[in-house]
């Protein structure tokens, strides 16, 4: 059931499944998708007790800004602050949280800030906190390549680019990051429309310019920018998860990012062919990974 909540700056749609009396799961979609990634997540996770709330985050879909004044960023600590917020609109104390691309990143910063809010964590492509200082140190050439995308947002062409193009821009990084899922259109237009928010293109352009510091960030979260600057660890239980064809993760995978993690922590890659929108592509592995680490946390 769709629901609306105003939650800090926010009037927050999200999609409710579940006993209202269960144990709480929050699931977080990336860019560009949407909360459809998690339809095959979110039943069986009801089925085993759980109220699964799946909002859309700030620029999609029905989600709106409560005041034009709002600056309308999208940098990493306002997303992990949206669902600070959103737990205590929900008067939701402590929630097993899943996420993916931004929506991995949120639950990733609420986990090493806020841990006695996160009951556990299942976070796709590993530590997902941006380490803003050191983005302008290059990658190698292949990596640099599958971040095309990011830099063409860095000027003024993209934005355009964005603007005027959307729904086939957004399709076009679905088939590169998920190169074997065979998505049909009636599955990609439930979620392009998502991208129809008014808020949409200014919240994505400053995602992708705030995290090579090309832009500055709301003054309103600067002080939880500075302590994701450090880097911190992730204590709370955790699955990391990898698919083996996602074509925008960092070569060689995320296995690497076990130093961030020092709670238990396993580290999973999904195969055969599943890409970047793993939630959607391999919902029977993510909704175990997530009763894997509701399990550990007892």
């Amino acid at each position: 059931m769709l629901k609306q909540i105003d939650a800090g700056v926010l009037t927050v749609a999200y999609e409710e499944t579940g006993d209202s009396a269960g144990w709480p799961a929050v699931l977080l979609h990336g860019f560009p998708y949407d909360i459809r990634s998690y339809d095959e997540v979110a039943r069986p996770l009801a089925a085993q007790g759980a109220r699964v709330i799946v909002p859309y985050l700030r620029g999609y879909g029905p989600t709106r800004f409560r005041s034009a004044d709002t600056p309308r960023s999208g940098e990493q600590a306002v997303l992990g602050h949206d669902l600070l917020t959103l737990l205590d609109a929900l008067e939701i104390e402590s929630a097993v949280l899943g996420g993916y691309d931004w929506g991995g990143r949120a639950a990733c910063i609420l986990a090493a800030l806020w841990p006695e809010r996160a009951r556990g964590l299942v976070s796709v492509n590993g530590y997902n906190i941006q380490n803003i200082a050191k983005s302008g140190e290059p990658a190698s050439p292949e990596a640099e390549l599958r971040y095309w995308y990011q830099y063409y947002f860095h000027g003024e062409r993209g934005r355009l680019g964005l603007e005027r193009n959307r729904r086939e821009l957004c399709r076009l990084l679905w088939r590169l990051w998920s190169p074997e899922w065979r998505f049909d259109d009636a599955t990609y237009d439930r979620s392009a429309a998502a991208f129809d928010n008014p808020d949409f293109v200014e919240v994505v352009i400053h995602s992708y310019r705030h995290r090579y510091a090309l832009a500055d960030g709301d003054p309103a979260v600067a002080a939880v920018e500075r302590r994701l600057a450090a880097q911190p660890p992730i204590t709370v239980p955790t699955v990391t998860l990898d698919g083996d064809a996602d074509g925008v993760m960092a070569i060689g995978g995320t296995a690497g990012h076990a130093r961030h993690f020092t709670g238990r922590h396993e580290h999973r890659v999904i195969r055969p062919g599943i890409g970047h929108n793993l939630p959607q592509e391999a919902p029977a592995a993510f909704a175990d990974a997530l009763l894997t680490v509701r399990g550990w946390a007892g």
